[in-house]
């Protein structure tokens, strides 16, 4: 069954048994006001069980675990970002919303290539005893070192045919040519033989930004490693490029820039817009020009 094929639940199958798998795909960002702008770029993404590092480790002798390697991963990287276990993490996020722990976390995540990385949305997939998925945790992060994890619990009526549909307010900024008072509607088919993630963001009158990500299914093997680096060679430098890149031809169109409020705090496990109070409204400054710190993403999200 060719990826095209693959839109509904039951074609994409179950979520995959390996302790870690790649996904090679295709991202896609589009603006469609107060200008249109579109591009697209390929790229990879890793689905890695949280409570099986240490088998993911032996998969390859390229790939490893907290230590430089051609391709690793880092508890380090996500979670509380100091190095502690993301289970312990995972739960208290969970908690706080109200849920219970769950019996299997897998993770996407954008690997480190040569012991770099910026991941600009991680996704926590939370499954229930029976296999179903119960909870999302999108970790999201902006390229002024800031984060934030959005707690989302499955509902009855968030899993379909075509896969999960949720809704949050948006709470953190990520980037000057986006307001603050926005909505995320997450449309996802989970990890199975394929990976789609679908974020469109919306304001009071409609759409103002899609992103998304569309990848395949493959083994964590030496041979897919080596032919993923070859076509994606500096992973972190492609993606910050990219941001960075795109960000400035949308300053050059003339797109409002809004400053940069305080950080909310790291999780929100409910979906209230009266937590905006506590994280800011951005401000437009159609004035003002970004510097290099402020061309932050193109998009609220990715690989979306």
């Amino acid at each position: 069954m060719t990826l095209s094929r693959v839109t509904t639940l039951a074609d994409n199958g179950p979520p995959p048994d390996d302790p870690a798998v790649l996904y090679d795909g295709t991202v896609m960002h589009a603006r469609m006001k107060p200008v249109a702008h579109r591009f697209t770029y390929r790229i990879f993404t890793l689905v890695i069980d949280i409570d099986r590092l240490a088998e993911a480790g032996r998969l390859s002798p390229l790939f490893s675990i907290g230590r430089f390697n051609l391709f690793s991963f880092s508890e380090a990287d996500h979670g509380a970002a100091d190095g502690t276990a993301l289970r312990p993490w995972v739960e208290r996020a969970l908690g706080e919303a109200g849920l219970p722990a769950p019996a299997r976390v897998l993770l996407q995540a954008t690997p480190r290539v040569l012991g770099r990385v910026f991941d600009p949305l991680s996704i926590f997939y939370c499954y229930d005893d029976a296999g179903a998925l119960a909870a999302m945790i999108y970790e999201v992060r902006n390229t002024f070192g800031e984060r934030h994890a959005y707690v989302a619990k499955v509902e009855a009526g968030d899993i379909g045919p075509e896969g999960l549909r949720q809704e949050r307010a948006k709470l953190f900024y990520v980037s000057p040519f986006v307001p603050m008072e926005m909505r995320y509607r997450f449309r996802i088919l989970p990890p199975g033989k394929t990976l789609r993630v679908r974020i469109l963001e919306t304001d009071a009158q409609g759409p103002l930004l899609a992103a998304t990500f569309v990848g395949a299914s493959h083994p964590l093997t030496s041979r897919r490693l080596v032919g993923t680096f070859v076509k994606v060679p500096f992973l972190a430098l492609k993606i910050l490029g990219a941001i960075h890149w795109e960000a400035l031809k949308l300053w050059l169109k003339g797109v409002p820039f809004f400053t940069r409020p305080p950080a909310p705090p790291p999780v929100s496990a409910t979906d209230g817009t009266a937590a905006r109070a506590t994280a800011g409204v951005g401000n437009r400054n159609p004035s003002a020009t970004p510097g290099a710190a402020a061309l932050a993403p193109v998009s609220e999200g990715h690989p979306a």
